[in-house]
């Protein structure tokens, strides 16, 4: 009893061990070949799945199927294979992939090729594009597929896009890579332990494997799914002749894809059913009728174009295919392998993005605007340092001279925007500085006092200001519109320079008239300002215009005072006129309220001098007074018409107002009498009572 029991433990525990995990004995599953590594970056082998594969003798042909995650690529497998999502590829509903690394179905299926025996075993992948996934990643699980295969399913949804074309090319040309990176031969050993060796250099041929491009969809609007493929890999006419480096890099996309064009073909499949996570759990009669004649049709589709596995013209085995997948997979995770997408050299990408990064830095520490001869040499030196690092980093011999052509066509377009853009720049500065000289020359020419040596020193600044800061190629347009402008308005200027100077002085004489008369009330200064404006315009009346006046050497003499006094070193009085105006009229405002208080007023009529100069007040001469009376008393005897006793009294003397305003008017000399009189009575009292000046209404006639 202790035996059996223990016996029964055991075959129990094995059971379970062997229901935990794949094992090569039960080929009914799906058997990892290739793992991602924990970081999502590289690839590494699987043992339990290769181990599957070496026990098969006969040639190998692989069906593989590519595609974005979560397109159904492991429910179309089962479909294949006629197998249920329990019993087949593992197929989740999850936002997450469900499939990691590459999966082999462990039973191949045998199909009779040209009279040859052929093993078939169908590969999944895991979808690109998902999400905690690396591009290159991505990039590698798609090229080994493309390696491995012999037809390889693109399964799409909907539609080509440039994107899947473009990593479908990526995968394409660097499966050429990996044979070229293999240092010296591809050795692939044989189940009997032999090894064949196949020379290889860089420029090996890959044998492309048969391309079906399978398009999920429910509708082609006119078209069939072979024509939309045809279209989407035509090459692209550049029509307008711009972006030239785009067009190159589509177009080498799709001449990439060329060696695949004879060996692909297209296949629509119509949605299964609408409720898509629950298709794992119906049968055929519950899908759609159309999906299942279309998948049956696809099944004699890929039987009908399935070939073994072929590396340089040799049939592979299984022992020989997992020799050839190691050296693949070891090549592949050498180095770095660029992301797809590029549409320059798939394999130099970084470098070639690297390098011209590096120019466009350097060429973009230049100041613009520069001298076409500055900034090409700016130019040359960026472009050797580009290229001279391309050739020290790039990425594989075969396409190095492509890049390189391709790098220089980049540098090319980069260095023709710097030029238009320092074309632009020197045409935005020339023309800043053409509207500022613009608007100094309209200043100059409303200056209030009118200049010719502030404007000729104003047409200097704008020359020498454009001269030392407009630069670039613009320079040379803008430098001939500035001396046309400029000399437009210098000869504006002077055209209208004698007639304001002219105007000028009119109304300067005038002023210095009204000046002399009334407020600085000096003879000699309204003297002159009469005369000045007397002989402009006597003169121009005489000659019939003011422009005959400016030749005469007088007119010259006063241009030349005018000039100085106007704009000088020391003050320029357009600037200066109205503050000066200003403080002027208040000192003399200050003087004629403040200044006659302080200093008295100053008599029109001359002072009394002694014979020593001294014109301090005199005392009261007795005898002179009684003189001086007398005198005016017996002049106011003729004033009146009867005689007046000179001993009458002053009441009787002088009468009243009016008898003497009579008296006065009826005698033919009396005005000239009474102010004489007016006069000698003043004089008399300023003597006797020494007053320095007599009162100025008195004094005054």
């Amino acid at each position: 009893m202790g035996n059996r029991s223990w016996a029964l433990i055991l075959w129990v525990s094995l059971s379970l061990f062997a229901s935990g995990s794949p094992s090569p004995d039960n080929l009914q599953q799906a058997f990892p070949i290739v793992e991602p590594d924990p970081g999502h970056t590289k690839l590494r082998l699987a043992r339990e799945g290769l181990d599957v594969i070496e026990k098969i003798t006969t040639p190998i042909a692989v069906v593989a199927v590519i595609g974005p995650y979560r397109s159904g690529k492991s429910f179309l497998l089962n479909q294949l294979l006629s197998l249920s999502c329990s019993k087949g590829f593992g197929v989740g509903h999850m936002r997450d992939t469900k499939t990691k690394g590459i999966w082999i179905w462990g039973t191949p299926v045998d199909v009779n090729i040209n009279g040859v025996r052929t093993s078939v075993f169908y590969l999944d992948t895991e979808g690109f594009e998902s999400v905690g996934k690396s591009n290159v990643y991505d990039d590698r699980i798609f090229a080994l597929a493309t390696v491995l295969s012999s037809v390889l399913i693109y399964n799409l949804p909907e539609t080509i896009r440039e994107a899947d074309i473009s990593r479908l090319s990526f995968a394409v040309e660097l499966a050429e890579e990996f044979y070229g990176r293999l240092l010296a031969s591809l050795i692939i050993k044989l189940n009997n332990y032999k090894y064949y060796a196949f020379d290889i250099g860089q420029d090996i041929a890959f044998e492309p494997a048969k391309l079906l491009w399978l398009i999920q969809r429910d509708f082609l609007q006119g078209k069939s799914v072979q024509e939309m493929v045809n279209e989407a890999l035509q090459l692209v006419p550049n029509t307008n002749g711009q972006f030239i480096c785009l067009y190159i890099g589509v177009n080498q996309i799709r001449e990439s894809l060329a060696m695949m064009g004879e060996n692909s073909t297209a296949f629509s499949l119509p949605q299964p059913h609408l409720q898509r996570t629950k298709l794992c759990d119906m049968r055929d009669d519950e899908l759609d009728p159309t999906y299942v004649l279309k998948r049956d049709q696809l099944k004699q589709l890929v039987a009908s174009i399935i070939l073994p596995k072929i590396v340089q013209g040799k049939t592979l085995n299984g022992k020989e295919f997992v020799s050839f997948l190691e050296q693949i997979l070891d090549a592949l995770n050498k180095g770095e392998i660029p992301s797809t997408g590029s549409l320059v050299e798939v394999f130099n990408k970084g470098i070639l993005e690297r390098c011209l990064k590096l120019y466009n830095d350097m060429i973009s520490r230049v100041s613009l605007p520069l001298y076409e001869n500055s900034l090409q040499q700016y130019h040359e030196r960026s472009r050797e340092l580009a290229m001279k690092a391309f050739d020290e980093q790039h990425f594989g011999r075969h396409h190095a001279k492509k890049s390189a052509v391709q790098l220089e066509e980049e540098i090319d377009k980069i260095y023709k925007n710097v030029i238009l853009a320092n074309e632009y720049q020197s045409s935005k500065l020339c023309e800043s500085l053409y509207t500022r000289c613009e608007d100094k020359m309209d200043q100059l020419q409303l200056l209030r006092l009118p200049s010719m040596a502030k404007f000729n020193a104003g047409f200097l600044q704008c020359n020498q200001s454009f001269e030392q800061e407009c630069v670039g190629p613009s320079k040379i347009n803008y430098k001939q519109r500035m001396l046309k402008m400029m000399g437009k308005s210098k000869s504006l200027f002077i055209k209208e320079y004698n007639q304001r100077l002219f105007n000028w002085l009119v109304v300067f004489s005038l002023a210095m008239v009204v000046i002399g008369r009334f407020i600085i009330k000096f003879i000699l200064i309204e003297i002159g300002a009469w005369i000045m404006f007397i002989f402009l315009e006597t003169y121009t009346r005489m000659f019939w215009s003011s422009e005959a006046l400016y030749y005469n050497p007088i007119w010259h003499i006063i241009v030349a005072a005018w000039e100085n006094l106007v704009y000088n070193p020391v003050i320029d009085l357009d600037r200066w006129a109205i503050p000066i105006m200003i403080m002027g009229a208040l000192v003399l405002l200050y003087y004629r309220c403040y200044g006659k208080r302080k200093h008295g007023s100053r008599s029109l009529l001359p002072l009394f001098n002694n014979k020593t100069g001294s014109t301090r007040p005199r005392h009261l001469d007795p005898p002179l007074v009684a003189a001086h009376s007398k005198e005016f008393n017996t002049s106011l005897e003729y004033l009146k018409p009867g005689i007046v006793s000179p001993s009458s009294s002053l009441e009787a003397q002088t009468g009243d107002n009016a008898s003497l305003k009579e008296n006065v008017s009826s005698s033919p000399c009396a005005n000239q009498l009474c102010s004489h009189s007016a006069l000698s009575v003043a004089a008399l009292q300023s003597r006797a009572f020494g007053f320095g000046e007599a009162p100025r209404t008195i004094a005054e006639p």
